[in-house]
């Protein structure tokens, strides 16, 4: 397929037909998003060593370029929860300033990947890696969230898993229990806060009185993050609970756009940087699109276009670290919100980032008195949802196979990073792969008795499967003079250059024993193979 190079963002396609409905739908569903998105990122960049602005400028700058020149209708960008551990590890590593040149150079790799047309190679991730490293970022969230829930006095908390559970051991002498109730009352009300409005709820039928459908309509819509966040705020700064907050350990925000800035440069830092670099792009990329198929089965919209939606990625990653952002990607969430809300085009992630600009440009002192223990809570309830746990329960469904795909880059997960966790799973997976594909390959002694060796080769000649011609080439060389060998190949589909070279070192044994060997009904891609390599002239069945 000849290359070609397509920049089309679908919001071009969407804007066709544009109604006076569907953008009081989009304005409506990006306004709503856009409240969802404030706590959110804050918590992301918070959670990740950064300033609250950094997460939220990520949101807007980020978000706006997504919708704008993506390829999905409803999907919104922007910090994501799957990126705290890395940024995190990134920061702590290698500071601040390099974390902007690694995110830069991430967006770097992902437009490259779009314009290469390798969208659709993400799909060959198998899900059972998938949610090995989504259940351990969710866990490793979580424990990066345990300091600010219970309240500790730790300075800095390190980036390693283990490391993190001795500090946290060694300092829960600081135990604030205002912290640890605000916290356990944030993801309690997260959690119970859409059963509250649900038709069989038992608050509903034990009120049953009139209006309460649409009271309940209008409930129903009213984000359970923001309600969390004005109501335990409010409650702790009305009480004068003593707990750490934005403004006590942040000071003030910036209500204004960050300054454009150039990060220092150097080629040196970058090859430094380029593991961190692959990370990013390498998980931006997963998140971004498995949340843009998730968006097309919940919305029922025409399919994204991947290699679009990489290259709006990667374009949004170069430009937000000249505003000081974060990396940023596809959020599922925020996505899905939007879709319920009644998104239909990229004009509501628009609207979203518009929305989140002018709370931050408006109320941004506000943000100061939030309690850091409410984040947390927050977070508790993004991991939470984040991690499919119910995977490991139904583990022993599966077999043994997956079950150590995910099992292993979990751990790896947990225990190193994700580029270790990812890089092991893929080869676990090739490996796997590989054996049972040279299982499915067979030799069979099969053909009339008339001196003759017939053998009939079934499945794929790759380089996995090549011993399995070691009989034959035993019988040749331990048999008589002058063997006659005659390889059926109705049944052989696939050969590779590893599988012709076993056969070339076959006919050079049989020569050597002054016989013959004869291949049979070939398919068209050995056939091509062998008459390319030269060896049909070698055998002697040249065209």
């Amino acid at each position: 397929m000849p290359f070609s190079f397509a920049f089309r963002p679908r919001i071009a396609d969407a804007l066709r037909g544009y109604d006076r409905d569907r953008a009081v739908r989009d304005l409506g569903a990006g306004a709503t998003v856009g409240i969802v998105a404030l706590p959110l990122a804050m918590a992301f960049a918070i959670a990740s060593g950064l300033t609250p602005q950094a997460g939220l400028w990520t949101a807007i700058i980020a978000g706006l370029l997504i919708s704008l020149l993506g390829g999905s209708h409803v999907q919104i960008g922007g910090p994501a929860g799957a990126f705290i551990v890395i940024v995190y590890g990134i920061v702590e590593r290698y500071g601040v300033a390099n974390l902007l040149i690694a995110t830069a150079g991430a967006g770097v790799l992902l437009f490259a990947m779009g314009l290469l047309r390798l969208g659709r190679l993400v799909r060959y991730v198998p899900v059972s890696i998938v949610i090995g490293f989504t259940n351990g970022i969710a866990l490793l969230i979580a424990a990066s969230q345990i300091k600010d829930w219970l309240g500790l006095e730790i300075e800095k908390m390190p980036a390693d898993f283990f490391a993190q559970l001795r500090t946290l051991g060694a300092h829960i002498d600081s135990f604030n229990p205002y912290a640890f109730g605000l916290g356990i009352a944030c993801f309690a009300g997260l959690l119970l806060w859409p059963r509250l409005w649900s038709a069989r709820s038992p608050v509903q039928r034990a009120l049953d009185l009139p209006g309460l459908d649409r009271a309940s309509e209008v409930g129903a819509r009213i984000p359970g993050p923001i309600v969390a966040l004005v109501t335990l705020t409010a409650l702790a700064s009305l009480l004068q609970f003593p707990v750490e907050t934005i403004g006590s350990r942040f000071g003030s925000i910036p209500r204004g756009v960050p300054p454009f800035a150039l990060p220092e440069f150097s080629w040196e830092t970058v090859k430094l940087l380029f593991s961190p670099m692959l990370t990013i792009a390498a998980l931006g990329a997963i998140e971004s699109l498995l949340c843009a198929r998730v968006a097309d089965q919940v919305s029922g919209l025409p399919r994204h276009d991947p290699n679009q939606e990489l290259m709006a990625q990667g374009v949004a990653n170069f430009v937000v670290p000249f505003f000081g952002g974060m990396p940023a990607t596809g959020t599922i969430a925020r996505t899905v919100t939007n879709i319920r809300a009644g998104g239909t085009t990229p004009v509501a992630g628009v609207v979203h980032a518009l929305t989140l600009a002018l709370i931050v440009l408006l109320a941004a002192p506000l943000a100061l008195l939030v309690p850091l223990s409410v984040l947390a809570g927050i977070l508790f309830f993004v991991a939470w949802n984040m991690g499919e746990w119910r995977e490991f329960a139904h583990l022993r469904r599966h077999p043994t196979d997956y079950r150590l795909k995910l099992l292993g880059t979990f751990a790896l997960t947990v225990v190193f990073d994700l580029t270790v966790a990812v890089q092991v799973g893929l080869l676990a997976a090739c490996l796997m792969f590989i054996h049972k594909m040279s299982a499915l390959f067979n030799v069979e002694r099969t053909g009339p008795d008339d001196g003759r060796m017939h053998y009939s080769l079934y499945g794929s000649l790759f380089f996995g499967a090549t011993a399995r011609i070691d009989p034959i080439l035993d019988a040749v060389e331990h048999g008589p003079d002058g063997p006659q060998v005659v390889l059926d190949a109705q049944h052989l589909v696939h050969m590779d250059s590893s599988g012709l070279d076993t056969l070339r070192q076959l006919h050079k044994a049989v020569a050597q024993k002054g016989g013959t060997l004869r291949l049979d009904n070939l398919h068209e891609q050995p056939r091509e193979l062998i008459e390319q390599a030269g060896f049909a002239q070698e055998l002697g069945i040249a065209g």
